[in-house]
């Protein structure tokens, strides 16, 4: 047997375990508290057939998408500048150690505050949540770039998009890829409590409504669902992107 078919199978063997502990749980606690797996199997099932789940999880990874890109666009701006000239890092050092110890929720409730429940101060407030680890590990990846490499460049004469594309990028690659995992997890987790406390649709709305109704099997339900489809793209986008991205060190 390979490794990976070795992998796979004690990963099978790991889910199937879990979920007789949880059936084996459920049916020796006989409590709303705790539903069976089968029970919430029915729930993610019905919620498919009726279109609910997949238009709330679209919702949520719309959000996702778009606070992802504008924390990664601009994370990498400043975190590239604060790497390459020290003054820049000096005098925006402290403003990156402040947001960085801000709580995530303090952030979204004063965006809600000063723009109102509205699209916009969602997407901000998540954004502005990843922007300073994005910047962080970027920093480092500037300040770890190789710089015979920069005059090997100027030698031949490469010109600046061509440096660019073949001596700049592939030395950040490794920290690009690390922070996009990395942002891909807060983002996801900061959008639904950004969703619970002022949208009206996504899965942490849901989640919330399933709170108040006390309907532990939606929540689990829509829970699952999410995780898988977030598991989804970092077993399929992201790490293949981060072992492609590290592969010429090797």
């Amino acid at each position: 047997m390979t490794d990976s078919r070795a992998h796979l199978a004690t990963i099978c063997l790991s889910v199937g375990v879990l979920l007789v502990l949880w059936q084996g749980l459920s049916m020796a606690l006989d409590s709303r508290a705790l539903p069976a797996p089968t029970l919430v199997l029915a729930v993610l099932l019905a919620g498919i057939e009726t279109g609910e789940l997949p238009y709330h999880v679209g919702i949520t990874l719309a959000r996702v998408a778009v606070s992802f890109f504008l924390a990664m666009a601009i994370g990498c701006a400043i975190g590239l500048a604060m790497g390459q000239r020290r003054a820049i890092d000096r005098f925006f050092d402290p403003w990156l150690i402040l947001l960085l110890n801000v709580p995530a929720l303090v952030t979204i409730i004063l965006c809600y505050i000063w723009f109102g429940l509205t699209e916009a101060a969602a997407i901000a407030a998540v954004a502005v949540n990843k922007i300073p680890n994005v910047a962080v590990t970027m920093r480092e990846g500037a300040r770890a770039l190789e710089r015979q490499y920069a005059d090997v460049a100027r030698v031949y004469r490469l010109g600046r998009w061509k440096t660019l594309r073949h001596v700049v990028l592939p030395q950040l690659a490794p920290f690009l890829a690390a922070s996009a995992r990395s942002g891909l997890a807060l983002v996801w987790k900061i959008v639904l409590v950004v969703e619970l406390l002022g949208r009206s649709d996504g899965v942490g709305f849901m989640l919330h409504l399933f709170f108040q109704l006390f309907d532990v099997a939606g929540i689990l339900a829509y829970t699952i669902a999410f995780v898988a489809v977030v598991l989804l793209l970092e077993l399929g986008v992201f790490q293949p992107w981060e072992r492609r991205a590290s592969a010429w060190r090797a």
